[in-house]
This record gives C-alpha cells, structure tokens and sequence, in this order.
C-alpha cells in the first residue's frame, strides 16, 4: 500500500508564498498509478467521507455544500466552497482561503510522479496573527495544541480523496 508522506513543497506550489513568509506550511503526498485528472482529485477531495464530517459541522454554523458544489468547484464554475473562498487557481493547482479570519489556507496540487502515475498533494498554512497594541506577529494559543491532530487529520483527508479515486 502507498504511504503519504509529508514531503517539501514543490517550487511551484501556490502554498509556497505563505511558507517563504514565515507562515506555518506543511505538505502531504502520494503516488498513485495512473493519470489523474486535477478536477477529479479536488472533487475526490472534497467529497470524501472524513471531510463530510467537517462539511457536516460547517452545515450547522450556515456554510452548507454538496457533493454538486464540490462538482462546481473542481470545474472553476464556483468561487466559494461551504467555509472558503478560491484565493487562487492553476490548471494543476487550488488554494482556498477560510472565510472565518483568513489565518489559513488549503492547498491541492496534481502533478505527474517520477515513477509514472500521479502525485496528489495536500498542504495547509496558518498565517500569525498580528498584534493590534505591540505589531508583533505570533501563532494563535491552540495552534501548538492541535499541531498533532491536524498532521493526522491531513493525511486522513489525502487517503480518502486516494480511496475515492481509486474506487471510481
């Protein structure tokens, strides 16, 4: 079975601006056999049973989305997608930004693996928050607590979106 890595962001990751601003960046990657379209990663992403569960929750706050919306958002026919906006878009890649403070980003990428197949891509950032009173420029207070649970969650999310391919 395939392992997902965490892995450097590539050059032309559009997460890597967040990175070289001394932003948190992470990155997760897996090879899988076969071409793999970017639009059927981002949906197979989206619409994968652990992320339904946070789709779920954000259902509940007013951010509602659907499997049709994740449809539309892999298209590039929609802007928002339940609790983010597109902040940016290539033909490989998609970042979205929350819509709750702006502090994180999202990130995909699909790109030809070395040994043939495909590599999907998964990478978050959280941006420091800006002190109004000193300027200074630090993490919030729960991101070292839930560092862990979000490194696993990445992954979890990467293997399902893995899965769905691979069942399609």
């Amino acid at each position: 079975m395939a392992l997902i890595q965490a892995c450097p962001l590539p050059p032309d990751a559009l997460l890597a601006r967040y990175a070289a601003k001394g932003a948190y960046a992470d990155c997760y990657a897996i090879d899988v056999p076969g071409p793999v379209s970017f639009p059927a990663f981002v949906e197979a992403f989206y619409t994968g049973a652990f992320f339904k569960l946070e789709l779920g929750l954000l259902g509940l706050i007013g951010k509602p989305s659907s499997n049709q919306d994740a449809r539309r958002l892999a298209a590039g026919e929609i802007g928002n997608f339940s609790g983010w906006r597109v902040e940016d878009r290539a033909a490989d890649q998609l970042m979205m930004c929350d819509l709750g403070g702006g502090l994180t980003r999202s990130w995909l990428m699909a790109a030809p693996a070395p040994a043939g197949g495909t590599r999907l891509y998964f990478g978050s950032a959280v941006l420091p928050k800006r002190d109004k009173a000193t300027g200074e420029t630090r993490m919030s207070a729960l991101f070292t607590p839930l560092l862990g649970f979000h490194r696993l969650y990445s992954r979890i999310l990467l293997s399902g979106a893995r899965a769905r391919l691979a069942a399609s």
